[in-house]
């Protein structure tokens, strides 16, 4: 085994074992304070600091990562999550919005300092003349975290049935305590460490590319947030009537699929040849969320519309998703390759929080189909941005 295959394996792990507390943190905490009665709109005011703290880490963090290197700000990440847990593992009354608002923020904080890290510091482990090996490990990444993100949704689901809010998170902060004590052994030094000093005035993209490519990314995801964070499991648990563990189960089987789905996507996608995909699988993508809502509004049955067609909406989000992250890891920079992703998972964290606002305040006032339309919408813009994109030689793997 080649120290760049090691390496890959350490970031990998390191990654899936912080993806699996946040997947796990996220459904703790929808379902914890839906069970104490907050509405919709309030359980999404409590994820506003993780997403808002996302977009800051990522802008600030790219620049970090290439002045400290990416092995320190994976590893700091790391620490800052277990920290995040510890902090909700009060006494209930001390549960309060601005404290768990607080813990969200540092576990937003945490979640992207470690994604940026762990994506940039894949291209530095790929020779730049291999774009089908970087699209296919940038692919097993992201797909096997996703996996792992709604083995997480379940998880969580599971530890709060058993353990309770209280002893779930401090489960967590004690295995992701030994993962941490492992990664700083393990992570190589220095790793992602720009030659040159960068100016904070790096931390802007001044790749007409990437711009683009940030652009369609927030979009893409504040389409799949905007009914997946706060719409979906408050809507299967009141109107459906599922219990904790059947909203769990669905939720983390969507994640585990949309996951599969990401690590298979250069099969599905075959060679790239710059926008055209992107393009093409956007505009695809954005019929589903408005099929999903003219068969509500039509009539259909509500199971077989919804459940249906979030699976089907799941398969095409992945293969985009997945596109995007091979697409950003291949625009990027070599030296200084952390402040071209940070700058693009900072679009990406915009959109989440574009999303989790959207999707409490337009479930609360307007119900799930106003947010399928808005996320169809969504979508569109990103496919209609995607248009401006350069085109890229043909992958070579």
């Amino acid at each position: 085994m080649n120290a760049a295959i090691r390496q890959y394996l350490v970031i990998t792990g390191n990654y899936w074992a912080f993806t699996l507390t946040d997947g796990a943190l996220r459904m703790l905490v929808v379902l914890h304070f839906h069970q104490l009665g907050y509405s919709p709109l309030e359980i999404a005011l409590l994820f506003i600091f993780y997403e808002f703290f996302g977009v800051v880490t990522n802008l600030v963090g790219g620049y970090l990562g290439a002045r400290m290197g990416l092995n320190r700000t994976m590893n700091i990440g790391l620490f800052l999550q277990i920290v995040a847990l510890a902090m909700l593992a009060v006494p209930a009354a001390m549960l309060t919005v601005p404290w768990v608002m607080a813990a969200q923020a540092l576990s937003g904080i945490a979640k992207d300092l470690n994604k940026m890290s762990a994506k940039s510091g894949i291209k530095l482990l790929v020779p730049d003349e291999q774009q089908g090996t970087l699209y296919k490990w940038v692919a097993i990444l992201t797909g096997s975290k996703n996996t792992l993100k709604g083995v997480g949704f379940f998880l969580g689901g599971v530890l709060l049935m058993a353990a309770g809010f209280k002893g779930a998170v401090i489960v967590m902060a004690v295995a992701l305590g030994l993962v941490w004590l492992a990664s700083l052994f393990l992570l190589k030094q220095e790793l992602g460490k720009s030659k040159a000093k960068p100016k904070f005035t790096d931390i802007l993209s001044k790749s007409r590319a990437i711009n683009v490519l940030s652009a369609a990314r927030m979009f893409l995801f504040g389409a799949r947030d905007v009914w997946f964070v706060v719409a979906l499991p408050v809507y299967l648990h009141t109107v459906f009537g599922w219990d904790h563990w059947k909203v769990g189960g669905f939720m983390a089987s969507w994640i585990i699929g949309y996951g599969f789905i990401q690590t298979i996507a250069p099969r599905i996608t075959g060679n790239m040849e710059g926008k055209k995909p992107a393009v093409l699988w956007a505009a695809f993508l954005a019929l589903i969320p408005a099929a999903i809502a003219s068969g509500l509004m039509v009539g259909w049955s509500p199971q077989v519309v919804i459940v249906g067609g979030l699976l089907l909406f799941g398969v095409l989000f992945a293969i985009n998703s997945s596109l995007h992250s091979y697409l950003i890891v291949s625009y990027a920079r070599g030296d200084g390759v952390s402040l071209d992703v940070g700058f693009y998972y900072m679009s990406n964290a915009a959109g989440r929080l574009l999303g989790t606002i959207l999707s409490g305040w337009v479930y609360q006032v307007y119900g799930l189909e106003a947010c399928l339309w808005i996320s169809a919408g969504l979508v569109a813009m990103a496919a209609l941005l995607s248009i401006m994109l350069p085109e890229r030689r043909q992958v070579v793997a």
